[in-house]
């Protein structure tokens, strides 16, 4: 049996948050499966928190290499994954991403597709400059419908610039240039899940994915996983070399950006966040608000204000934490966010 905290730290030894990993960027990337990056900054602030020595150059570099990629993924959102992940993993996402596009509207979507497909075979295009286009052809249809459905159904990925978090506002989206995996295993995507956030239940793994029906697939890899349960005897599948050390392992302090996949990696997230404080970091429009992690949980919630004098990191506690033990760490994150800020500074606030 596996207590709360032994759950916790099996799964922050894998997401590198109880020691930082030393290495590349795309090491950290491919460890979790990639990072969710519905905005540009949170997956250089993730990778950061995980990685020693972390350059903002690097990442950057990969991007624009495309050996990283910013595309629609897991649950219909944008992640920043490996070019390698995202050939192998976009396939198997096609299913529950076409079902997602079919609830809006009612669309001729092969046809909408292969227009899409021709004009971004002109070069890259933004939604803004695509959606009129696109509705000129299927003049009946709702633009913001017609560009859902390409963002759905059309295998693409962002153009990365010069910014400083790599992406503008508003991103210009292109054909990925590589190829897909004809043959997509959804077991080799049930292994990478529980390498980053083993032990787990085929609801956590579907929860993070958007997936369904997972079950019989983890149940016909019994034969090569290990069982555990967890207090209240629930069975966890998990790798059986994967790390699971003792609850008692010391966890650092450590900031989590806005949309960290820890936060959303298990439909019971109780091993990372009390159900007390998920309406706190969960808003109701579905934004998940940056978190620092104390003891291995969540701890509070932060945001960065920034002036032309200085940037201060806010803290919001839901325990009460000593703001000396979040300083060290807060204030290098600061300086890794706002590197041009005259001054920085950290305040807690109700």
């Amino acid at each position: 049996m596996l207590s709360l905290r032994d759950l916790n730290r099996a799964t922050l030894a894998r997401q590198h948050l109880l020691h930082r990993h030393k290495g590349d960027p795309a090491d950290v990337v491919s460890r979790l499966a990639g990072l969710q990056a519905q905005e540009p900054r949170p997956p250089y602030l993730g990778v950061w928190a995980r990685l020693e020595g972390f350059s903002r150059d690097d990442l950057h570099a990969a991007l624009h290499a495309r050996t990283m990629v910013r595309a629609t993924l897991y649950r219909g959102t944008l992640h920043m994954v490996t070019a390698e992940d995202f050939a192998a993993f976009r396939p198997l996402m096609r299913p529950m991403l076409a079902a997602a596009a079919r609830r809006f509207d009612e669309l001729d979507f092969e046809a909408v597709v292969a227009a899409a497909d021709r004009l971004l075979a002109e070069g890259p295009h933004t939604f803004n400059e695509l959606r009129p286009r696109l509705q000129r052809e299927f003049p009946d249809a709702y633009d913001r419908a017609l560009g859902y459905a390409v963002r759905m159904l059309t295998p693409l990925v962002m153009v990365p610039t010069e910014d400083r978090w790599s992406f503008p506002r508003e991103s210009a989206f292109a054909l990925p240039g590589l190829d897909l995996d004809p043959r997509p295993s959804l077991e080799g995507l049930v292994e990478r899940y529980l390498a980053a956030f083993g032990p787990a239940t085929a609801a956590d793994v579907q929860a993070w994915s958007g997936l369904r029906g997972l079950k019989p697939v983890l149940d016909g890899m019994r034969d090569r996983l290990v069982t555990v349960a967890d207090e209240a005897g629930r069975e966890l599948l998990d790798l059986p070399d994967a790390p699971r050390p003792d609850g008692d392992e010391p966890a650092p302090v450590r900031f989590l950006p806005d949309f960290d996949t820890l936060v959303l990696g298990h439909a019971d997230r109780r091993r990372i966040l009390a159900d007390e404080h998920r309406g706190a970091v969960v808003t109701k429009n579905l934004r998940v608000r940056a978190t620092y992690l104390v003891d291995g949980f969540v701890a509070g919630t932060w945001q960065i204000k920034r002036t032309a004098k200085k940037a201060t990191l806010l803290l919001t506690p839901f325990t009460p934490v000593a703001p000396d033990e979040l300083e060290e760490e807060g204030m290098a994150l600061l300086a890794f966010a706002e590197p041009d800020a005259p001054g920085r500074t950290l305040e807690v606030v109700a």
